[in-house]
């Protein structure tokens, strides 16, 4: 069984940062793929980030590139989202997940095993 717990979230203005982080429990982290999904109010819940188990790829959704950065600390069983250039349309709750098996970095819901609690991200305008 593996536990995912997200900080980081809070309100933020427009054009600000913020830094999420996942820490994971249970199994062997560095076996995991990882990544971060959002769901705003009355929307489905969408794909932002993912990182490879050994951090060598990553992949991301188009409207945050080169705002937003995935990385991870093995070591600490961690999983971070650096997000720089905060719009409100990035207003969510940000939710992190482990794929068990990964096959490079999947974008698919269905793909990802375990999933954290979330963490309220507010963006005001």
């Amino acid at each position: 069984q593996v536990q995912l717990v997200e900080s980081g979230g809070g309100l933020v203005q427009a054009g600000g940062s913020l830094r999420l982080s996942c820490a994971a429990s249970g199994g062997t982290f560095s076996n995991y793929a990882m990544a971060w999904f959002r769901q705003a109010p009355g929307k489905d819940r969408e794909f932002v980030a993912g990182i490879s188990r050994l951090g060598s790829s990553t992949f991301y959704k188009d409207s945050v590139k080169g705002r937003f950065t995935i990385s991870r600390e093995n070591a600490k069983n961690t999983v971070y989202l650096q997000m720089n250039g905060l719009k409100h349309e990035d207003t969510a709750v940000y939710y992190c997940a482990a794929d068990l098996r990964p096959a490079g970095v999947r974008q698919a819901l269905r793909d990802y095993d375990y999933w954290g609690q979330g963490t309220q991200v507010s963006v005001s305008s």
